[in-house]
């Protein structure tokens, strides 16, 4: 199957990587890809979307699969479908799920979904009243797409004042914070949960549990994440069947009723709060670094998952995992998440070690090619992905990949899945 994977980041790499590693030849292509994607496929350069579409049809492209967020919420997916292709990702309208956060919180209550307290506004005063109902933290998030950096979790009354100041001013996140959401905040853990979804149909991927903040121990600012491990053990049968009833399914009615059946990856961040369940967001599309960690663990046909989803049909087919642990340690540039850091060239070891050569890869990210050398031009530059028959295993074979290597200024976190451990 020709397949085309829109996006550049480790989420498309290992999307591809767990495609090509299947029974059946699969034939790569890659919308912008990165510096070790044309290793994978063809890095194409072809940014109008109506101009992608010529491109795929006139290819015989049969499967195009999204990974980010900003071409869902663009309308990509339509734009395919006028053409007659199949596209796997939600509708513009779907999308908005992730696009506003306003639009979020106001589905989450229309349909009864568990989700904070909270106001939606673009008056100052009225955020200000609220979050003076609540007790501190407050948190205080933009209603625009601000590549997962939109939230604040504000410590004291003072801190969310500024915040909601600076985001409805414009200063923070320009438009995207000219609408805020100020809500309370939960006590409790959080999970990282994915629906592949055809609209009617879903299946539900094992828990994951995401690394936020920078450095170990939870601290520093907030960053796309800094690592991830999956399954959790933090999750039982009873807790995934109230995330079905009471979220997943709702969720899918809920979008056929507002004309906008959802299809594609519904990724839910949930805080467990005294073993219930509640909505912290949705996205509409994989999760990164999760995508990196529950791809590997698949023992089913990943192309024929995104295919099925894509063509209503998700009831047909059986998705399986094998009962490994996976454990996935990002590596980021010197200045992330602050500024870009100088591209910085990449050496890695070569493999003598039998398990690291068996059981880790490294899925790449912020990368570049330049005459034969890659560079390190990105702020997460890639994720090396451990796998073990436990969480430990896993995360020590992780590291070991991580110490083979090497570029100026790399960062990374030491303790990732350390809730689990």
């Amino acid at each position: 199957m020709k397949i085309l994977i829109l996006g550049s980041g480790g989420r498309e790499y290992s999307i591809a990587r767990a495609i090509l590693n299947e029974k059946e030849a699969h034939e790569l292509f890659f919308m912008p890809g990165n510096g070790a994607t044309n290793s994978l496929g063809t890095n194409l350069n072809i940014k109008d979307y109506n101009d992608l579409a010529l491109y795929a049809k006139e290819n015989g492209i049969e499967l195009t699969i999204v990974g980010p967020e900003a071409p869902l919420v663009e309308g990509v997916v339509d734009i395919f479908k006028v053409h007659g292709l199949t596209i796997f990702g939600p509708s513009k309208e779907a999308a908005k799920l992730e696009g506003s956060k306003v639009y979020m919180k106001n589905f989450l209550a229309k349909y009864s979904i568990p989700t904070a307290r909270y106001i939606e506004t673009s008056s100052i005063e009225d955020a200000f009243k609220f979050a003076d109902t609540l007790s501190a933290p407050i948190v205080v998030k933009a209603d625009g797409l601000c590549g997962g950096k939109g939230v604040i979790i504000a410590q004291n009354h003072d801190e969310a004042k500024v915040a909601i100041s600076e985001m409805l001013s414009g200063k923070s996140f320009g438009d995207a914070g000219l609408k805020v959401i100020v809500e309370e905040f939960l006590d409790g853990y959080e999970l990282s949960m994915f629906a592949v979804c055809d609209g009617d149909d879903y299946i539900l991927l094992p828990a994951a549990q995401d690394h936020k903040r920078l450095k170990d121990n939870d601290e520093g600012p907030n960053t796309g994440g800094m690592g991830a491990y999956a399954p959790t053990p933090l999750v039982d049968e009873a807790l995934y069947q109230k995330v079905r009833d009471r979220i997943i399914r709702p969720t899918l009615d809920g979008m056929k009723k507002e004309g906008a059946p959802f299809e594609g990856v519904l990724f839910i961040g949930i805080m467990v709060v005294n073993g219930e369940p509640i909505t912290l967001e949705f996205n509409v599309r994989f999760g990164d670094p999760e995508c990196e960690i529950l791809m590997p663990l698949m023992t089913s046909s990943v192309s024929d998952m995104f295919y099925k989803a894509a063509t209503n049909r998700l009831g047909e087919i059986k998705v399986e995992f094998s009962n490994q642990y996976a454990v996935g340690v990002v590596m980021a540039s010197a200045n992330y998440p602050y500024s870009s850091s100088t591209p910085a060239e990449i050496i890695v070891d070569d493999v003598h070690h039998e398990a690291i050569q068996k059981y880790t890869h490294i899925s790449y990210a912020g990368v570049s090619m330049v005459d034969g050398v890659l560079y390190a031009d990105g702020g997460r530059v890639l994720v090396c992905v451990g796998i073990g028959d436990s969480i430990k295993e896993a995360r020590d074979r992780a590291y070991m990949r991580c110490g083979q290597v090497h570029f100026a200024g790399k960062k990374l976190r030491t303790d990732i899945a350390y809730q689990a451990l």
